[in-house]
């Protein structure tokens, strides 16, 4: 296994909608084996294939440890592994804070669906359908709207997002200027 290079924004791979999973093979496994170390060692909760340059509809989720943390509630589902997956029912609505891999530093606040219902595939190309509210239900959300070319910045409010971007171009340059 081998932890890849979580593209940033701007980068355009993370714009684009990414195509459905139609082999199931060695390629895939690995895929999703280098997608999960990666997650892991960026301590994320969840992470889609364009986040590493593939434009797959893979995504990749694990709140089980956050769940806990934050709950001290019934025992998170592990690790979930969704490929072509969809939001096939939403309910509800509230407004959370989050964060996002792919722009490193930026948290805000979404407004997402409380409850859903996304069905898909697992890695040996069995059916699945899982339920998720609170964090899983956020999570697969972000990590579906990845796969759909969408950003958590794509979720703000126009004045928010336009302040997103001068303090990012600011950033980035500080960086450009220190190396």
């Amino acid at each position: 296994m081998s932890i890849l290079e979580i593209k940033k924004f701007p980068n355009a791979v993370l714009k684009q909608k990414t195509s459905p999973v139609t082999n199931f093979d060695s390629e895939l496994q690995k895929l999703i084996d280098d997608m999960i170390e990666t997650m892991y060692a960026n301590h994320g909760v969840g992470l889609a294939a364009n986040q590493v340059g593939v434009s797959k509809r893979v995504i990749v989720i694990d709140v089980s440890k956050s769940e806990e943390e934050h709950t001290k509630k019934k025992q998170a589902p592990p690790l979930i592994v969704l490929i072509n997956p969809e939001i096939i029912h939403a309910e509800g609505e509230y407004e959370s804070e989050e964060g996002c891999l792919s722009l490193p530093g930026y948290r805000t606040i979404v407004k997402r669906a409380e409850r859903v219902k996304v069905i898909g595939l697992d890695r040996e190309e069995k059916p699945v359908e899982i339920e998720g509210t609170g964090l899983l239900s956020r999570a697969l959300q972000h990590e579906i709207d990845h796969i759909d070319g969408l950003l958590l910045i794509d979720r703000i409010g126009r004045v928010k997002k336009e302040l997103f971007k001068k303090r990012y171009k600011k950033s980035t340059l500080a960086v450009t200027d220190n190396k």
